[in-house]
């Protein structure tokens, strides 16, 4: 291992490279600060052509082997990497913290121990996928998944290492081997990732971890004529970049982008938890592609439930993101938080109205306050275009089809959230939202099992359950003529 170690949060951190089993250090570095009080935490080595191209070369020439293993092979080395994550946890959710400003409590009791069960989930999920046979009058058909061949997976910075996982596990377990390109804004737990990979018994070069810009590292990873599959979490611009690269060599792409996302409530709905779960939309400062920002509300409620959410939102203590007592935390960095602002402060000079927030909060430099928008045209910036802050609309509607117009009424299509204690009416308004995920009387709850990802700017593909495994995998037919054999 190179000697390029930063400790954070008390853990040594390889702010190196992870290519074919070792550590490879670049002659060029990134600074990597902490969102949480500007502390400088690490210089990272900036890969870019020789260290994206040395990777897919690991990558290619582990694959045969790490295929040929089967999933009964992958299965007790994914077990074990799945247990060395959670033998860390502690240790991943404070780096974490550091690194992207999350809430240190979430990242113990949820997110760092949810990376672990997507590898273990993937690597189970894959041992079902053999022996799919299809009977037809004159043949059969043997279905196959086989491993498509090198993975590039793309990941984003608000939950670094539970979404690469979400992207390792099916990628690895499907029998591909994989180059992760970790957020430039918070690479440290994908380096970490790496450790535990390897002390799991990962064969050198089936997990690579190259660091860097995205411009230099994720462009030419992305632009690698000897690559499989790209897999993308994040913005919608970015995806139409990486699309085009893709598209060159015909990779298969899948991408889970922005989102605008409605959050609908009726008049009768249970007003005290839907005011809770809006108030819940600050979470991780907004920066949640999920999140449903726009509140639309029955016009005939509007008062009480604003009361309602006025009170749940005044519980939202800005903080440092390590105390038990905060719930919405930084922003990652000086550049996002500008761009936040600058939304707010467009939405201001447009006519809207903050009914409460609208600036930075009293705490940071990078802490703004959670944020409630009125007076909003739905044709305005504010309404349409994705902030990934602390900041919420509130809309009103009279009837079910305005509703269903309001929410429909974005270029995008990840999410929606709605409340009601009509199950008619709430599967009526559900099934004509555009969504890749309606949650009703409900939020954030992911089965694994089931599919995810977003309709028109939002996305291309779905991941969860069989869904990955038809993404990374080269789905083949063998047809039998029935007889045909001695």
């Amino acid at each position: 291992m190179a000697d390029n170690i930063a400790k954070v949060a008390g853990v040594e951190i390889s702010t190196d490279h992870y290519i074919d089993g070792r550590r490879v250090a670049s002659p060029d570095r990134f600074s990597d600060l902490s969102p949480v009080d500007g502390s400088h935490l690490a210089e990272v080595s900036a890969g870019g052509q020789a260290e994206a191209g040395a990777a897919v070369t690991a990558a290619r020439k582990a694959f045969p082997a790490w295929a040929a293993l089967g999933p009964e092979g992958r299965l007790p080395i994914l077990k074990r990497f799945a247990d060395g994550i959670r033998a860390r946890v502690d240790e991943l959710a404070a780096v974490e913290t550091l690194d992207n400003g999350s809430l240190l409590g979430g990242n113990v009791h949820r997110v760092v121990p949810r990376a672990a069960q997507n590898i273990e989930f993937f690597a189970d999920w894959a041992l079902k996928l053999e022996g799919h046979s299809i009977d037809s009058p004159e043949v059969v058909n043997h279905v196959r998944y086989d491993p498509a061949g090198v993975a590039v997976l793309v990941t984003p910075w608000n939950a670094p290492l539970m979404l690469t996982t979400w992207k390792v596990g099916p990628a690895l377990a499907a029998g591909n081997t994989i180059v992760v390109k970790p957020p430039e804004w918070a690479p440290l737990t994908c380096s970490l990732m790496a450790d535990i990979a390897h002390a799991a018994g990962i064969p050198a070069g089936v997990l690579n971890v190259v660091q860097g810009i995205g411009e230099a590292a994720g462009d030419a990873l992305v632009k690698h004529p000897d690559i499989d599959r790209v897999s993308f979490t994040g913005s919608t611009d970015t995806a139409r970049l990486i699309g085009q690269a893709a598209a060159r060599s015909i990779t298969p792409m899948s991408s889970e982008l922005g989102g605008k996302s409605p959050f609908i409530v009726c008049a009768d709905a249970d007003l005290d938890a839907a005011a809770q779960t809006v108030a819940g939309q600050y979470m991780n400062a907004g920066q949640v592609c999920l999140a449903g920002t726009r509140i639309l509300v029955e016009k005939s409620i509007e008062p009480v439930f604003l009361a309602k959410v006025r009170d749940a939102a005044s519980h939202m203590v800005v903080g440092d993101p390590r105390d038990r007592d905060t719930r919405v935390g930084p922003l990652i960095t000086q550049e996002h938080f500008d761009r936040v602002a600058g939304f707010v402060d467009r939405a201001k000079a447009d006519g809207a109205e903050a009914l409460w927030g609208g600036s930075r909060a009293n705490f940071g430099a990078l802490y703004f306050e959670p944020t409630m928008f009125t007076n909003v045209d739905p044709a305005s910036e504010i309404a349409q275009r994705e902030v990934f802050g602390p900041v919420l609309t509130w809309q009103t509607f009279e009837d079910d089809d305005e509703v269903i117009a309001l929410a429909n009424g974005t270029d995008y299509g990840l999410a929606g959230t709605l409340f009601s204690r009509s199950e008619a009416r709430a599967m009526r308004i559900a099934g004509k939202v555009t969504a890749g995920t309606l949650w009703v009387n409900c939020f954030f709850v992911r089965d694994l099992a089931a599919p995810f990802g977003g309709a028109r700017n939002s996305g291309i593909g779905r991941e969860g359950g069989a869904w990955s495994f038809d993404f990374y995998s080269d789905i083949k037919n063998i047809s039998v003529r029935k007889g045909s054999f001695a």
